[in-house]
């Protein structure tokens, strides 16, 4: 099954393919929140590159949210326009459960966070035991500061996955080895884990309805303080 992967959630855009060989190619840019431009070209030029024509396409997998609001809705709207028109089925990826599969390489707690601007992240807790990651706590929206009390409430090592974990480095720093920020160049979400995901997810026939599925927008720390004064 030949599944096109597509993540919009960040400022980093990325289209990949995956086939029954794994990943067949993918294609990654940060030039800022261009998606509406970038996307389809970069679809168009993937395609050529690994010698499939879009009609080869058997699925769809998009990064669902949290995230960007303006890109998620670009990555979703592109991706069931696709396949709504090849006839194929969509199965949307939760932008921090493909984050902490992208940095769980081995068993433990791994913390994704999507940097959701005004000083706050989207963040969620996984635990990979015995090679199978599992949701510890809800995606939620917060301050830095205070994910980095809960974490190391945890008394055990963490790793710090995404854009978020990156750009708030500075609250990180001093924890030793408790609090472990994946290396910068792998921050970013990869639509290949997002397409690998999403072939897994529509191999076990698990496809979401084209007309349901939603971005998966987080309520922000600011949106809980206003209704609360």
């Amino acid at each position: 099954m030949l599944v096109l992967g597509i993540d919009s959630a960040t400022p980093a855009a990325s289209v990949a393919l995956a086939d029954a060989d794994g990943l067949a190619g993918e294609i990654s840019l940060n030039r800022g929140l261009t998606h509406s431009q970038q996307l389809l070209p970069m679809i168009d030029a993937l395609l050529g590159q690994v010698g499939y024509a879009v009609g080869q396409v058997e699925g769809l997998a998009v990064s669902s949210g949290p995230g960007s609001f303006t890109g998620l809705r670009i990555g979703m709207t592109l991706a069931k326009g696709l396949a709504q028109s090849l006839n194929v089925p969509i199965a949307g990826i939760g932008t921090l459960e493909a984050a902490a599969c992208q940095a769980a390489v081995m068993d433990g707690w791994v913390s994704p966070m999507i940097d959701a601007f005004r000083g706050e992240v989207y963040a969620a807790l996984y635990r990979k035991m015995d090679g199978a990651l599992r949701l510890a706590e809800e995606p939620r929206g917060v301050l830095p500061e205070d994910w980095a009390r809960r974490l190391l409430e945890l008394g055990e090592p963490v790793a710090l996955a995404g854009n978020g974990a990156w750009n708030h480095r500075s609250v990180w720093e001093g924890s030793g080895d408790r609090l472990n920020l994946f290396i910068h160049p792998m921050s970013d979400l990869r639509a290949s884990v997002v397409a690998w995901m999403g072939r897994q997810k529509l191999l076990r026939g698990e496809q979401d309805h084209l007309y349901e599925l939603k971005p998966g927008y987080v309520r922000s720390v600011e949106i809980g303080r206003r209704k609360d004064s």
